[in-house]
Protein backbone atom coordinates (compact mmCIF):
# COMPACT_ATOMS: atom_id res chain seq x y z
CA UNK A 1 0.00 0.00 0.00
CA UNK A 2 1.59 3.51 -1.13
CA UNK A 3 -0.44 6.63 -0.46
CA UNK A 4 -0.96 9.48 -2.73
CA UNK A 5 0.83 12.69 -1.41
CA UNK A 6 -1.48 15.02 -0.06
CA UNK A 7 -1.88 18.51 -2.58
CA UNK A 8 -1.67 20.60 0.74
CA UNK A 9 -1.17 24.16 1.59
CA UNK A 10 0.56 23.77 5.06
CA UNK A 11 4.70 24.14 4.31
CA UNK A 12 7.47 23.67 1.74
CA UNK A 13 7.33 19.71 3.25
CA UNK A 14 3.55 19.25 3.44
CA UNK A 15 4.03 19.61 7.73
CA UNK A 16 2.72 21.41 9.92
CA UNK A 17 2.15 21.11 13.87
CA UNK A 18 -0.62 23.45 15.09
CA UNK A 19 -2.51 21.53 13.14
CA UNK A 20 -6.68 20.62 13.31
CA UNK A 21 -7.31 16.76 14.00
CA UNK A 22 -6.31 14.80 10.96
CA UNK A 23 -9.27 13.27 9.68
CA UNK A 24 -9.70 10.10 7.50
CA UNK A 25 -12.38 9.91 4.76
CA UNK A 26 -15.06 9.06 7.52
CA UNK A 27 -14.40 11.69 9.08
CA UNK A 28 -12.70 9.85 12.07
CA UNK A 29 -9.64 11.88 13.92
CA UNK A 30 -6.24 9.87 14.44
CA UNK A 31 -5.86 9.79 18.17
CA UNK A 32 -4.39 6.05 18.74
CA UNK A 33 -1.25 4.04 18.15
CA UNK A 34 -0.89 0.58 18.47
CA UNK A 35 2.58 -0.83 18.84
CA UNK A 36 3.08 -4.86 18.13
CA UNK A 37 6.97 -5.48 19.46
CA UNK A 38 7.10 -8.69 18.90
CA UNK A 39 5.07 -11.66 17.04
CA UNK A 40 5.81 -14.39 19.85
CA UNK A 41 4.08 -15.39 22.83
CA UNK A 42 4.39 -18.31 24.94
CA UNK A 43 0.48 -18.89 24.91
CA UNK A 44 -1.45 -20.45 21.98
CA UNK A 45 -4.86 -19.39 22.83
CA UNK A 46 -7.52 -20.86 20.55
CA UNK A 47 -8.97 -18.12 19.48
CA UNK A 48 -5.51 -15.86 18.11
CA UNK A 49 -2.40 -18.44 18.17
CA UNK A 50 -4.06 -21.75 17.81
CA UNK A 51 -1.09 -24.32 18.22
CA UNK A 52 -1.79 -26.23 15.08
CA UNK A 53 -1.36 -23.34 13.02
CA UNK A 54 1.82 -22.34 15.64
CA UNK A 55 3.36 -24.75 16.36
CA UNK A 56 7.31 -25.25 17.01
CA UNK A 57 8.38 -25.20 13.04
CA UNK A 58 6.43 -21.55 12.78
CA UNK A 59 8.87 -18.88 11.00
CA UNK A 60 8.52 -16.12 13.38
CA UNK A 61 9.89 -13.10 12.57
CA UNK A 62 13.88 -12.90 13.15
CA UNK A 63 16.22 -10.06 15.31
CA UNK A 64 16.72 -8.10 12.22
CA UNK A 65 13.64 -7.77 11.07
CA UNK A 66 11.99 -6.47 14.40
CA UNK A 67 11.47 -2.62 14.11
CA UNK A 68 14.06 -1.23 16.82
CA UNK A 69 12.93 0.46 20.05
CA UNK A 70 14.76 3.97 18.31
CA UNK A 71 13.25 3.58 15.10
CA UNK A 72 9.67 2.75 17.24
CA UNK A 73 10.13 5.86 19.24
CA UNK A 74 10.98 8.18 16.04
CA UNK A 75 7.49 7.07 14.17
CA UNK A 76 5.83 7.81 17.27
CA UNK A 77 7.00 11.12 17.65
CA UNK A 78 5.98 11.30 14.20
CA UNK A 79 2.23 10.17 15.46
CA UNK A 80 2.27 12.24 18.44
CA UNK A 81 2.90 15.36 16.23
CA UNK A 82 -0.04 14.14 13.82
CA UNK A 83 -2.51 13.98 16.98
CA UNK A 84 -2.20 10.29 18.66
CA UNK A 85 -2.45 10.79 22.15
CA UNK A 86 -2.40 7.18 23.14
CA UNK A 87 -0.16 4.81 22.25
CA UNK A 88 -0.60 0.90 23.06
CA UNK A 89 1.80 -1.60 23.07
CA UNK A 90 0.89 -4.98 22.39
CA UNK A 91 2.25 -8.21 20.91
CA UNK A 92 1.96 -11.47 20.31
CA UNK A 93 3.49 -11.49 24.06
CA UNK A 94 5.25 -7.81 24.57
CA UNK A 95 6.97 -8.85 27.73
CA UNK A 96 8.44 -11.38 25.13
CA UNK A 97 10.77 -8.82 23.76
CA UNK A 98 13.74 -8.37 25.86
CA UNK A 99 14.44 -5.11 27.32
CA UNK A 100 10.44 -3.48 26.80
CA UNK A 101 11.23 -1.41 29.65
CA UNK A 102 13.45 0.87 27.56
CA UNK A 103 11.27 1.46 25.01
CA UNK A 104 8.44 1.84 27.51
CA UNK A 105 11.07 4.71 28.81
CA UNK A 106 11.62 6.20 25.57
CA UNK A 107 8.01 6.57 25.40
CA UNK A 108 7.14 7.77 28.02
CA UNK A 109 8.92 11.06 27.22
CA UNK A 110 6.12 11.75 24.76
CA UNK A 111 2.65 13.37 25.86
CA UNK A 112 0.68 10.60 25.89
CA UNK A 113 -1.44 7.66 27.41
CA UNK A 114 1.47 4.96 27.25
CA UNK A 115 -0.14 1.29 27.71
CA UNK A 116 0.49 -2.05 27.28
CA UNK A 117 -1.61 -5.08 27.03
CA UNK A 118 -0.42 -8.30 28.30
CA UNK A 119 -1.01 -11.89 29.01
CA UNK A 120 0.96 -11.49 32.44
CA UNK A 121 2.84 -14.39 32.41
CA UNK A 122 5.54 -13.26 33.63
CA UNK A 123 4.25 -9.80 35.05
CA UNK A 124 5.55 -10.54 38.02
CA UNK A 125 9.25 -10.20 37.46
CA UNK A 126 8.39 -6.67 34.88
CA UNK A 127 6.09 -4.96 36.63
CA UNK A 128 8.01 -2.59 38.61
CA UNK A 129 10.69 -2.07 36.31
CA UNK A 130 7.91 -0.90 33.79
CA UNK A 131 6.04 1.50 36.03
CA UNK A 132 9.57 3.20 37.02
CA UNK A 133 10.08 3.41 32.67
CA UNK A 134 6.76 5.28 33.35
CA UNK A 135 4.24 2.81 31.86
CA UNK A 136 0.93 5.14 32.57
CA UNK A 137 -1.73 1.56 32.33
CA UNK A 138 -1.60 -1.85 32.15
CA UNK A 139 -4.12 -4.44 30.56
CA UNK A 140 -4.28 -8.00 31.53
CA UNK A 141 -5.45 -10.98 29.18
CA UNK A 142 -7.69 -13.40 31.09
CA UNK A 143 -10.14 -15.93 30.38
CA UNK A 144 -11.27 -17.83 33.27
CA UNK A 145 -11.01 -18.22 36.97
CA UNK A 146 -10.80 -21.65 37.12
CA UNK A 147 -7.41 -23.20 36.50
CA UNK A 148 -8.70 -26.32 34.38
CA UNK A 149 -10.59 -23.56 32.14
CA UNK A 150 -7.91 -21.42 32.05
CA UNK A 151 -5.26 -23.64 31.36
CA UNK A 152 -7.20 -25.31 28.19
CA UNK A 153 -7.64 -21.72 26.82
CA UNK A 154 -3.97 -20.49 26.86
CA UNK A 155 -3.36 -24.62 25.70
CA UNK A 156 0.47 -24.96 26.90
CA UNK A 157 -0.67 -25.57 30.47
CA UNK A 158 -0.25 -22.51 31.90
CA UNK A 159 -1.28 -21.67 35.46
CA UNK A 160 -3.78 -19.31 36.53
CA UNK A 161 -1.81 -18.87 39.58
CA UNK A 162 0.92 -17.18 38.54
CA UNK A 163 -1.28 -14.92 35.93
CA UNK A 164 -2.97 -13.34 39.30
CA UNK A 165 0.03 -13.04 41.02
CA UNK A 166 1.26 -10.78 38.00
CA UNK A 167 -1.71 -8.63 38.53
CA UNK A 168 -1.12 -8.42 42.40
CA UNK A 169 2.38 -7.49 41.74
CA UNK A 170 1.32 -4.65 39.12
CA UNK A 171 -0.93 -3.38 41.75
CA UNK A 172 1.95 -2.89 44.54
CA UNK A 173 3.74 -1.94 42.09
CA UNK A 174 1.32 1.28 41.34
CA UNK A 175 -0.83 0.64 38.15
CA UNK A 176 -4.27 1.05 40.01
CA UNK A 177 -6.32 0.03 38.15
CA UNK A 178 -5.84 -2.99 35.66
CA UNK A 179 -8.28 -3.62 32.88
CA UNK A 180 -8.66 -7.19 32.41
CA UNK A 181 -9.69 -8.86 28.64
CA UNK A 182 -11.87 -11.34 28.64
CA UNK A 183 -12.57 -12.86 24.70
CA UNK A 184 -15.74 -15.36 25.66
CA UNK A 185 -16.53 -17.79 22.89
CA UNK A 186 -19.11 -20.29 23.15
CA UNK A 187 -18.79 -23.82 24.21
CA UNK A 188 -15.19 -22.69 25.85
CA UNK A 189 -15.78 -20.33 28.39
CA UNK A 190 -18.78 -18.47 28.67
CA UNK A 191 -19.13 -20.25 32.12
CA UNK A 192 -16.45 -18.51 33.36
CA UNK A 193 -18.28 -15.26 32.80
CA UNK A 194 -19.44 -14.43 36.35
CA UNK A 195 -16.60 -16.18 38.20
CA UNK A 196 -14.48 -13.52 36.26
CA UNK A 197 -16.97 -10.35 37.52
CA UNK A 198 -17.31 -11.66 41.28
CA UNK A 199 -13.62 -11.73 41.40
CA UNK A 200 -12.87 -8.44 40.66
CA UNK A 201 -15.87 -6.80 41.57
CA UNK A 202 -15.09 -4.23 44.00
CA UNK A 203 -11.80 -3.91 43.25
CA UNK A 204 -10.55 -1.05 40.98
CA UNK A 205 -9.86 -3.28 38.24
CA UNK A 206 -12.22 -3.44 35.47
CA UNK A 207 -13.36 -6.28 33.32
CA UNK A 208 -13.87 -6.13 30.09
CA UNK A 209 -15.84 -8.93 27.74
CA UNK A 210 -14.55 -9.46 24.22
CA UNK A 211 -16.68 -10.93 21.45
CA UNK A 212 -15.21 -13.61 19.68
CA UNK A 213 -13.70 -12.52 16.43
CA UNK A 214 -12.98 -12.95 12.93
CA UNK A 215 -9.19 -12.02 13.03
CA UNK A 216 -6.50 -13.78 10.99
CA UNK A 217 -6.90 -16.74 9.34
CA UNK A 218 -6.45 -19.87 11.75
CA UNK A 219 -8.44 -19.21 14.75
CA UNK A 220 -11.44 -20.84 12.78
CA UNK A 221 -13.75 -18.29 13.96
CA UNK A 222 -17.84 -18.68 12.88
CA UNK A 223 -20.91 -16.80 14.00
CA UNK A 224 -22.04 -19.59 15.64
CA UNK A 225 -18.98 -19.25 18.41
CA UNK A 226 -19.69 -15.98 19.27
CA UNK A 227 -21.51 -15.06 22.74
CA UNK A 228 -23.18 -11.78 21.95
CA UNK A 229 -23.14 -8.87 23.91
CA UNK A 230 -26.70 -8.70 24.85
CA UNK A 231 -26.52 -12.48 26.06
CA UNK A 232 -23.12 -11.23 28.35
CA UNK A 233 -25.12 -8.14 30.16
CA UNK A 234 -28.32 -10.27 30.72
CA UNK A 235 -26.27 -13.20 32.19
CA UNK A 236 -24.46 -10.52 34.76
CA UNK A 237 -27.32 -8.27 34.88
CA UNK A 238 -29.67 -11.34 36.06
CA UNK A 239 -26.78 -12.10 39.21
CA UNK A 240 -25.05 -8.59 39.63
CA UNK A 241 -27.75 -5.84 38.70
CA UNK A 242 -26.22 -3.01 36.51
CA UNK A 243 -26.75 0.24 34.17
CA UNK A 244 -25.10 2.04 30.91
CA UNK A 245 -22.42 4.40 31.11
CA UNK A 246 -21.74 7.36 29.02
CA UNK A 247 -18.59 6.74 27.12
CA UNK A 248 -15.44 9.19 28.34
CA UNK A 249 -14.98 9.68 24.44
CA UNK A 250 -15.10 9.16 20.89
CA UNK A 251 -13.58 6.19 20.06
CA UNK A 252 -13.77 4.04 23.44
CA UNK A 253 -14.27 0.48 21.81
CA UNK A 254 -15.86 -0.77 25.44
CA UNK A 255 -19.75 -0.21 26.12
CA UNK A 256 -19.35 0.61 30.30
CA UNK A 257 -21.82 -1.06 32.51
CA UNK A 258 -21.59 0.27 36.49
CA UNK A 259 -23.18 -1.77 39.65
CA UNK A 260 -25.90 -0.57 40.79
CA UNK A 261 -24.82 -1.15 44.08
CA UNK A 262 -21.61 0.95 43.48
CA UNK A 263 -18.81 -1.81 43.41
CA UNK A 264 -17.54 -0.61 40.12
CA UNK A 265 -18.08 -1.53 36.70
CA UNK A 266 -17.37 -3.27 33.56
CA UNK A 267 -16.96 -2.90 30.06
CA UNK A 268 -18.45 -4.92 26.69
CA UNK A 269 -16.31 -4.84 23.39
CA UNK A 270 -18.79 -5.78 20.77
CA UNK A 271 -17.52 -5.83 17.93
CA UNK A 272 -19.35 -8.72 15.80
CA UNK A 273 -22.82 -7.85 16.66
CA UNK A 274 -22.30 -3.95 17.69
CA UNK A 275 -19.05 -2.72 14.71
CA UNK A 276 -17.97 0.82 16.33
CA UNK A 277 -15.97 1.32 13.40
CA UNK A 278 -17.50 4.96 12.74
CA UNK A 279 -15.73 5.44 15.70
CA UNK A 280 -12.26 3.57 15.42
CA UNK A 281 -9.67 6.00 15.76
CA UNK A 282 -6.63 3.52 16.10
CA UNK A 283 -3.68 3.18 13.29
CA UNK A 284 -1.70 -0.38 14.15
CA UNK A 285 2.63 -0.80 13.63
CA UNK A 286 3.36 -4.47 13.26
CA UNK A 287 6.76 -6.05 14.70
CA UNK A 288 8.19 -5.76 11.18
CA UNK A 289 7.30 -1.93 11.03
CA UNK A 290 3.81 -2.59 8.79
CA UNK A 291 1.17 0.04 8.98
CA UNK A 292 -2.15 -0.96 9.32
CA UNK A 293 -5.24 0.71 9.84
CA UNK A 294 -7.71 -2.12 10.31
CA UNK A 295 -7.92 -5.26 12.20
CA UNK A 296 -8.90 -7.00 9.34
CA UNK A 297 -7.05 -4.94 6.67
CA UNK A 298 -5.41 -7.72 4.35
CA UNK A 299 -1.82 -5.62 3.62
CA UNK A 300 -0.36 -2.59 5.19
CA UNK A 301 2.15 0.21 4.47
CA UNK A 302 6.01 -0.79 4.50
CA UNK A 303 6.95 2.21 7.27
CA UNK A 304 10.88 0.93 7.97
CA UNK A 305 11.01 1.33 4.35
CA UNK A 306 11.30 4.81 5.23
CA UNK A 307 13.53 4.03 7.93
CA UNK A 308 16.66 2.09 6.86
CA UNK A 309 19.02 1.94 4.24
CA UNK A 310 18.67 3.34 0.69
CA UNK A 311 14.93 4.21 1.03
CA UNK A 312 15.15 6.14 4.28
CA UNK A 313 13.89 9.88 4.23
CA UNK A 314 13.37 12.49 6.98
CA UNK A 315 10.70 13.42 9.44
CA UNK A 316 9.25 15.46 7.26
CA UNK A 317 8.38 13.17 4.42
CA UNK A 318 7.46 10.28 6.82
CA UNK A 319 4.88 12.70 8.12
CA UNK A 320 3.77 13.70 4.63
CA UNK A 321 3.22 10.03 3.82
CA UNK A 322 1.16 9.32 7.23
CA UNK A 323 -0.57 12.25 6.68
CA UNK A 324 -2.04 10.81 3.22
CA UNK A 325 -2.21 7.46 4.39
CA UNK A 326 -4.78 8.75 7.16
CA UNK A 327 -6.85 10.93 4.65
CA UNK A 328 -7.41 7.70 2.55
CA UNK A 329 -8.68 5.73 5.36
CA UNK A 330 -12.23 4.38 4.65
CA UNK A 331 -12.40 1.35 6.46
CA UNK A 332 -15.59 -0.04 8.06
CA UNK A 333 -14.78 -3.94 7.67
CA UNK A 334 -16.83 -4.91 10.53
CA UNK A 335 -19.89 -2.76 9.57
CA UNK A 336 -20.09 -3.96 6.88
CA UNK A 337 -19.95 -7.74 7.91
CA UNK A 338 -22.81 -6.51 9.86
CA UNK A 339 -24.76 -5.52 6.61
CA UNK A 340 -23.37 -8.96 5.70
CA UNK A 341 -21.75 -6.88 2.64
CA UNK A 342 -17.99 -7.89 3.91
CA UNK A 343 -15.27 -8.64 1.22
CA UNK A 344 -12.73 -10.05 2.77
CA UNK A 345 -9.27 -9.72 1.88
CA UNK A 346 -7.32 -12.86 0.68
CA UNK A 347 -5.14 -12.93 3.29
CA UNK A 348 -6.37 -11.26 6.38
CA UNK A 349 -3.55 -10.53 8.83
CA UNK A 350 -2.80 -12.42 11.92
CA UNK A 351 -3.67 -11.00 15.22
CA UNK A 352 -0.31 -11.90 16.91
CA UNK A 353 1.48 -9.57 14.01
CA UNK A 354 -1.09 -6.78 14.14
CA UNK A 355 -1.31 -6.33 17.88
CA UNK A 356 -4.96 -6.76 19.10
Amino acid sequence: MKPDLPDNNQNNHGITHDRAPLLDAFSRPLRDLRVSVTDRCNFRCRYCMPKDAFDRDHPFLSHDELLRFEEIDRLARIFVRLGVKKIRLTGGEPLLRRHVENLVALLSRHPIDLTLTTNASILAKKAKALRDAGLNRLTVSLDAMDDATFRMMNDVDFPLASVLSGIEAASAAGFSSIKINTVVKKGLNEHAVLPIVEHFRGTKHIVRFIEFMDVGQTNGWRMDDVVSADSLVRMINERYPIEPVSPDYRGEVARRWRFKDGRGEIGIIASVTAPFCQDCTRMRLSTNGMLFSCLFSGGGFDARALLRGDTAVDDEKIEAMLVALWHQRNDQYSVLRAQKKAVLPAQKIEMSYIGG
